[in-house]
């Protein structure tokens, strides 16, 4: 049977022990295998592995042997409680050996688990399994997790408290990330709040989240929207050591501003605005930046933007003979001194 994107979330956190198989496909290896783990520790429970009660099988040893399935199936351990055979990365090529351990399953053999990448729908381990009435398809997709695989993910690391704005960074989290760094923050989160009965909060979030890879030019973005230009030399001079480039920080300047003008501009207000932006800004960030795009207005911000852009096409040119970096700091001072107006 095929298991839709909500039904397969419940039976992920709730496996059946007595279903004969399940079959997890999807382009992403890294969300299969995350679901493959979060079925496998359900089903099984705790020192399955210790117990001999799982037994891995590589699709490579599979083709060699195909008699490694039916044996894992039907082997009777020395430990009490539900058993499973994992198949990993496994192909139509394997369908018929599949296919023979789920006819000869009987009630007390080992669950049949397989992984598998981008199947199509005419592919022979999908039929398979979703023809089978005793057995499961799920197909796993790029989307982002839902609140209620958010909010499991918390449960697991031990997160029960979260103020309501904490949740929406966490959810613009989920969406920004990996599924495998999104559950590596969610953990680090956990450790972060460890003996802590107070609820998470936008800054823990902030905390634990991933540091930026345009996080050394955020001093320099908000000196210039604070308009503090008396800060901007210092900085500069520190940025150029650090070897990032004039035209990089001239686009880092223009992705800022464009979002401070998208904030300014929404019928709905700055807050609403920067609700709406993408990727998603989260934590003190945004509530900074709410307060950089209602001090500017949407008319000076479009006044920046237009230096940004002349300096921009400045870069560009090929007749150009200034240093470029003195050319990015010049500009970066009009816009702070235009923010102060």
């Amino acid at each position: 049977m095929k298991l839709s994107a909500r039904e397969a979330a419940g039976y992920f956190a709730k496996p059946d022990p007595g279903r004969t198989g399940l079959l997890i496909y999807g382009a992403d290896s890294m969300r299969v295998a995350l679901k493959r783990q979060q079925v496998l520790a359900a089903l099984l429970g705790p020192g399955a592995e210790e117990e001999m009660r799982l037994t891995r099988i590589a699709a490579s040893d599979l083709r060699k042997d195909s008699a490694l399935l039916s044996d894992a199936v039907r082997a009777q351990g020395f430990f009490p409680g539900p058993r499973a055979a994992f198949v990993e990365d496994a192909t139509d090529t394997l369908a018929k050996t599949v296919q023979a351990a789920i006819s000869d399953w009987q009630e007390g053999d080992a669950q049949i688990i397989v992984t598998a990448g981008q199947l199509n729908a005419r592919s022979a381990l999908r039929k398979l399994f979703e023809g089978h009435p005793n057995s499961f398809a799920v197909g796993i997709y790029d989307d982002p997790p839902s609140r209620q695989e958010i909010e499991a993910t918390l449960a697991g690391a031990g997160l029960q408290e979260i103020e309501p704005q904490a949740m929406t960074d966490i959810q613009a989290l989920s969406r920004m990330l990996d599924p495998g760094d999104f559950r590596q923050t969610i953990e680090k989160l956990g450790l972060y709040k460890l003996d802590d009965s107070t609820a998470v909060t936008s800054q823990d979030v902030a905390d634990a989240s991933p540091a930026s890879t345009e996080a050394a030019l955020d001093d320099i973005l908000n000196i210039i929207a604070e308009a503090r230009t008396t800060e901007i030399g210092p900085i500069m001079q520190r940025l150029s050591a650090q070897g990032i480039q004039p035209v990089g920080l001239c686009i880092g300047a223009t992705r800022h501003f464009r979002t401070l003008h998208a904030a300014a501009a929404d019928p709905g207000g700055p807050g609403s605005g920067i609700a709406r932006v993408r990727p998603p800004v989260f934590g003190p960030r945004r509530d900074r930046m709410v307060r950089q795009a209602q001090s500017w207005g949407m008319r000076k911000l479009e006044q920046a933007l237009q230096v940004l852009l002349e300096t921009d096409l400045a870069l560009r040119s090929a007749g150009q003979t200034a240093p470029q970096m003195a050319l990015v700091e010049r500009a970066l001072i009009r816009l702070s001194m235009l923010g102060r107006k």
